[in-house]
């Protein structure tokens, strides 16, 4: 059983965005939801070496939302371009809300084209078989699944891509936004996944490039 607060938990993931902007060494994949799952002893250890720093979760991204020029998309039209790292909602013709996404990371990348098929307001998390099995082989044991809430992640609101096993939600990690850390899906600060999930409706199309 997990003895430590969710609140100190959220604190030492936190730190680790701070560190890595500063150059001290720390693995970059460290997440809130993946350090509640490890063993005792590492987050014995990750907590003894950021308890000092005291931040605060926030739902606010680090890449300003803004209208940008975007053509050759009807408008509606979700874009994700994983190489820019930015989501394209296009809102007129020539134009386009830009948001700062985090995207799948090496070997979960991945391209094609769909529609939004669900849409939840605080969701919850099942891991997917694969997921579980993978966490499993590093002594992470991931839960069959998770209620929505602050602390899950997946965020505030999210969109389900088709019949993949792919979304786009939100987090309250922003120091992932503008990273390749994901496991395949479409991650925004917040505040941003809940402006998008108040534009788009069931059918909205989507498609994600390189």
């Amino acid at each position: 059983m997990v003895k430590f607060s969710i609140a100190l938990l959220s604190a030492a993931a936190l730190a680790a965005s701070a560190l890595l902007t500063s150059g001290v060494s720390v693995r970059a994949e460290v997440q809130l939801h993946e350090l509640l799952f490890k063993p005792k002893a590492e987050r014995e250890e990750y907590l003894r070496q950021n308890r000092k720093t005291s931040y605060r979760m926030s739902n606010k991204s680090p890449i300003r939302r803004k209208v940008v020029k975007f053509d050759g998309y009807s408008v509606g039209t979700i874009v994700v371009d994983t190489s820019d790292r930015r989501l394209y909602h296009v809102i007129k013709p020539g134009k386009a809300m830009a948001y700062g996404i985090g995207v799948g990371r090496q070997g979960f990348t991945w391209t094609g084209k769909h529609r939004i098929t669900r849409k939840a307001e605080w969701p919850g998390w099942t891991p997917p078989p694969a997921m579980r099995a993978r966490e499993k082989a590093k002594g992470r044991i991931l839960p069959a699944y998770m209620e929505g809430g602050p602390n899950n992640p997946l965020g505030a609101r999210a969109m389900y891509i088709g019949s993949t096993l792919y979304r786009i939600h939100g987090t309250n990690q922003p120091w992932t936004i503008g990273q390749a850390m994901s496991s395949g899906c479409i991650r925004m600060a917040n505040d941003d996944v809940t402006h998008l999930y108040n534009q788009v409706k069931i059918g909205t199309p989507v498609v994600v490039r390189r």
